[in-house]
């Protein structure tokens, strides 16, 4: 897994006093973008391989402002067509978040799924998680 560290802003939190459920899907995201750098090194949006097909967010502790949290990425699952990306959220040496995304190597032109090459399956790999 590679990680990400993100620094909790106070607009992101909440009236309970914690950070806000909308926020840890960004964080994945943004996190994401070494993975999107497989398919499109570039990030150029007129080339983009990817469309994102489902996402679970599983929230384990509540995160608080006032200290950093880390972004932990793998990869799930490589199949055909698609992979599934795993990632976690650590907060003071605790998991408090966790969740997967689906992607779809996509042929927009086609307007259908497309193979994942051999070249992206290997770079994928790399980043495989055991189960």
């Amino acid at each position: 897994m590679f990680s990400e560290k993100f620094k909790i802003r106070f607009c992101e939190t909440d009236a309970l006093k914690h950070v806000n459920n909308t926020v840890v899907p960004q964080w994945f995201e943004t996190a994401r973008e070494p993975v999107f750098k497989v398919f499109n090194p570039t990030l150029d949006l007129t080339k983009w391989p990817l469309i994102l097909a489902s996402f679970t967010v599983d929230f384990v502790a509540q995160i608080h402002y006032g200290t950093d949290v880390e972004v932990r990425t793998g990869i799930a699952r490589i199949g055909n067509s698609s992979f599934t990306v795993y990632q976690e959220v650590w907060q003071s040496e605790q998991l408090v978040a966790k969740g997967t995304t689906t992607m779809v190597h996509f042929d927009y032109e086609n307007n259908c799924s497309a193979p994942i090459s051999a070249e992206h399956k290997t770079a994928l790999n790399a980043w495989l998680v055991p189960e």
